[in-house]
């Protein structure tokens, strides 16, 4: 079992294309053994957002803090703290920070077989 504080976990930026002042934790993954999920937490800064991208897994997404717009091939929807948001395999999204303050966001995905990702 793992019992830790967010804080105490490194924050990384995601260097993906596309993605901007963007940081992201990895809560559970690879290091803890997870072989079904890994959640990440994600912290976008005013103005900052997510790479637009795609593949071929589901996202499970809560919002924790701030605001923002979630980009799909079905337009542009709003979020704010408190939304869950769910993007289907191979779905082109981005999350955007609309808002003032960080957006942060806890973010769980299947497990890769070979758990690079």
């Amino acid at each position: 079992m793992k019992v830790e504080a967010i804080q105490n976990i490194e924050q990384k930026p995601v260097e993906l294309a596309g993605a901007t002042a963007t940081k992201m934790r990895m809560l559970v993954g690879p290091a803890d053994g997870a072989g079904n999920f890994h959640m990440r937490h994600f912290e976008v800064a005013p103005g900052g957002h997510t790479p637009h991208h795609q593949h071929d897994y589901e996202h499970e997404i809560l919002i924790l803090k701030g605001e923002g717009e979630a980009k799909s091939e079905q337009g542009a929807r709003r979020f704010r703290a408190g939304d869950v948001i769910w993007v289907p395999p191979n779905e082109l999204h981005q999350f955007v920070n609309t808002g003032p303050t960080p957006l942060e966001f806890i973010c769980l995905i299947p497990a890769p077989k070979d758990c690079s990702r």
